[in-house]
C-alpha cells in the first residue's frame, strides 16, 4: 500500500526543515519506506476533505490504505513500530527511546515554540522586550538539563532512535535565535543528526519544493 503524506504547498519558513512534515519524511527514509506527498495550501487545509484526516486543520498527515494518522509524535511512533530503524529490539532501550519520544515533544518544544511565538508574532508588543528574556530563561532551563544529561555521547541512549529523531527536530527550531550554539555538545548533536543520509534525503526532498519560494524570497 502507498503511503502518503501531506506538506505545504509553500512552507513559511521558506525550506528550511523547520515543517513538521519533514520530521515525517526523515522517519520514512530511516526505515527505507517509500512515499507520495500531496501538497497543500493553507485554504486547502481547512477544507472538510482535510479535517476529515486532520481535525485541527494543519500538517502533516499520514495515510496507508485504511489508515489515516495526524500529529507528527504518532506518526513516527506508528513507522518506528512498524518497520525495524527507529526503536531497539531490547525492551528496555525500547522503552527509554519512546520516553525520549514523549521527552522532545512534551517537555523540550513547547518553551521552543513559545519562544519563536515571542520573537515573531509578539515583538511588535510594548511587553516584549521585557518578556523575551524570561521565555529565553524558560528554553535554556531545558537545554542546561539536557546537555547534562547528553555529555559526550553521541545520542541520548547507546544508539539513534526516534528519540533522537524527534530532538534533533525540536532543536532545530533553536538554530536562528543562537541560543543552540551556547551548548556545545548539543550543537554537535544537532549536527550528528543533520549528517545521517536519512534527513539529508528527506531535507533536499522538501527543499526541492520550497526553493523556488525561498529563492524569490531572498532576491526581494
Amino acid at each position: 500500500m502507498t503511503i502518503t503524506i501531506t506538506a505545504f504547498e509553500r512552507s513559511p519558513d521558506g525550506g528550511k526543515g523547520l515543517a513538521r512534515d519533514t520530521r515525517v519524511r526523515w522517519a520514512l527514509e530511516e526505515v527505507g519506506q517509500p512515499y507520495e506527498v500531496r501538497l497543500l495550501s493553507f485554504a486547502e487545509m481547512k477544507t472538510p476533505d482535510h479535517l476529515a484526516i486532520h481535525p485541527f486543520g494543519q500538517i502533516p498527515t499520514y495515510e496507508e490504505g485504511s489508515l489515516s494518522l495526524f500529529e507528527t509524535g504518532s506518526i513516527v511512533f506508528h513507522l518506528a513500530e512498524q518497520h525495524a530503524g527507529l526503536l531497539p529490539r531490547d525492551r528496555d532501550a525500547r522503552a527509554r527511546a519512546i520516553t525520549w519520544m514523549f521527552a522532545a515533544l512534551n517537555t523540550v518544544e513547547p518553551p521552543i515554540l513559545e519562544l519563536t511565538t515571542a520573537r515573531i508574532f509578539e515583538a511588535d508588543k510594548p511587553w516584549s522586550e521585557e518578556r523575551l528574556p524570561l521565555v529565553k530563561d524558560r528554553v535554556r532551563a531545558r537545554l542546561d538539563r539536557l546537555s547534562a544529561y547528553l555529555g559526550g555521547a553521541d545520542w541520548l541512549d547507546d544508539a539513534f532512535s526516534a528519540g533522537d529523531l524527534l530532538m534533533v527536530s525540536v532543536l532545530l527550531r533553536l538554530r536562528m535565535s543562537g541560543i543552540l550554539d551556547e551548548y556545545q555538545n548539543l550543537a554537535a548533536y544537532v549536527a550528528r543528526g543533520e549528517s545521517r543520509p536519512a534527513y539529508a534525503r528527506a531535507f533536499a526532498a522538501q527543499f526541492a519544493i520550497n526553493a523556488p519560494s525561498s529563492s524569490s524570497i531572498m532576491s526581494s
